[in-house]
């Protein structure tokens, strides 16, 4: 295998898992594009991402246009004369002049098993919708949204109590060992692209706040996934009666069905709380009120007395 002069695009952890074992590889990482520093923390520093650490601590060079649309950013983009790019999760539109101007052009990691769940988030959509099944795709990209055809596909299973966090962390890494794959089959010539069938795409649109109020009056295995979907971020909750948001970072499907109002607290004990849902019952075990750290429903309960009978709102 000849190795290869790589551009790599990227931001966020995921990025600089792929990014980390491209620079443990034969390969040669020659410029680093990450997206502008941005404010983070409690005193809203700005604070460059996982990427921009991996790179500067590699000694690669970085770059952080607003856009790849200027002109002198692409011109400067292909004095690099690398041999392709490696984009993921970079968060920034690649026109057809940046896709077209590495050798082998660019290629993309994505977080499922595509056509399906194409767009920003899907990790969290695949667990809300209850797929069993994910993965990550290698994509010869094109001017498409996450279109391009398929180099190689890779295929995860999501188990019954995954976070998206955890899940997260396998697909990061099995991304990476997807991509290295690929590119080996780049430089040797071997490389077999596939068409997506588009009658089987779907969209995982980017998540919003707004989704993670819980509404009791749905069923307890689909809040249940919610709950896991947006663990570690946006992360569900609900309202407490005095109008606190009490977040909800775990929670277990309980056996049986009550026909009290959805939303009320059946059992309140160091197991857990049972709330009713429109079907089924959920027992929350990890929670977390405004300004509090992450405890068990047991340590919540020692502090904040919710009695059997209670409505939570949502």
């Amino acid at each position: 295998m000849k190795p290869l002069k790589i551009i790599f695009a990227g931001t966020p952890e995921f990025a600089a898992v792929a990014l980390r074992a491209l620079l443990a590889s034969p390969h040669e990482v020659c410029a680093v594009y990450t997206q502008p520093d941005r404010p983070a923390g409690r005193g809203r520093k700005l604070t460059a991402g996982p990427v921009k650490q991996v790179a500067l601590a590699h000694q690669v060079p970085v770059y952080q246009p607003l856009t790849l649309r200027d002109a002198d950013i692409q011109t400067e983009l292909q004095a690099h004369g690398a041999d392709i790019m490696v984009v993921v999760a970079y968060g920034l539109i690649l026109p057809a002049d940046v896709l077209q101007a590495p050798r082998y052009g660019c290629i993309n990691i994505h977080a499922s098993l595509l056509p399906r769940w194409r767009g920003a988030a899907p990790i969290q959509r695949a667990i809300i919708a209850g797929d069993t099944e994910t993965g990550v795709t290698i994509i010869q990209m094109d001017e498409g949204l996450d279109t391009g055809a398929m180099l190689e596909r890779r295929p995860c299973e999501i188990r019954a109590d995954d976070s998206g966090g955890e899940l997260h962390d396998r697909l990061a890494t099995l991304g990476a060992e997807a991509v290295l794959s690929s590119l080996a089959h780049i430089s040797e010539g071997t490389v077999s692209a596939e068409v997506q069938d588009e009658t089987l795409a779907c969209y995982a649109h980017k998540i919003d706040k707004n989704e993670a109020l819980i509404d009791w009056h749905r069923p307890a295995d689909e809040i249940r996934r919610q709950i896991n979907a947006f663990n570690p971020w946006p992360v569900a909750y609900t309202l407490l009666p005095d109008g606190q948001r009490l977040r909800i970072w775990q929670a277990l499907l309980i056996a049986g069905d009550n026909d009290a109002v959805p939303g009320t607290v059946i059992a309140a004990s160091k197991a857990g709380i049972d709330i009713v849902t429109s079907s089924g019952v959920l027992r929350l075990l990890q929670v977390q009120l405004p300004g509090g750290r992450q405890v068990s429903s047991g340590d919540f309960l020692n502090a904040f007395a919710l009695k059997c009978g209670t409505q939570l709102g949502g």
